[in-house]
């Protein structure tokens, strides 16, 4: 299962939406949930990892979309790619930033309904099966 988070750099999290079986893009998850041609992002920053390429273009220059920098690709040109140093600078404090979502979502995990095998027919216990560690975590770190 693939479900959209957000949260906060306190590890709260906000907001669970989407839950796919199986391998769905990230990007394609945030543009089915949040519209691109609407205004979402305009008054947050918002850390994103390099599963939500795009995400800037997408949905504007007025939104604070923050995204690491990606190794260029290797060509004869340029056999050993590199990234600059201010370039690996900026993904150091990304990753700095972004390593509080990864904590919530495995603090989610902590309660091991979402790690096991759900043998389940029910499209609604599925959704609260994600909702309930969410507000497992949210209570224990407040």
């Amino acid at each position: 299962m693939k479900a959209l988070t957000v949260s906060t750099r306190r590890r709260y999290i906000l907001f669970l939406f989407c839950f796919f079986a199986g391998s769905h893009h990230d990007y394609a998850l945030m543009k089915k949930v949040f519209n691109p041609k609407l205004k979402w992002f305009h008054q947050v920053n918002v850390w994103l990892d390099l599963g939500f390429q795009g995400a800037a273009r997408e949905y504007g220059s007025n939104s604070q979309i923050i995204l690491p920098h990606k190794r260029p690709k290797k060509s004869k040109n340029n056999p050993k790619p590199k990234l600059t140093a201010a370039q690996v600078k900026h993904n150091q404090a990304h990753a700095r930033i972004r390593v509080a979502v990864e904590h919530a979502i495995g603090g989610m995990k902590a309660f091991h309904c979402l790690t096991h095998r759900i043998r389940n027919h029910l499209t609604s216990l599925i959704e609260y099966l994600f909702w309930l560690p969410a507000g497992l975590w949210n209570l224990k770190i407040a």
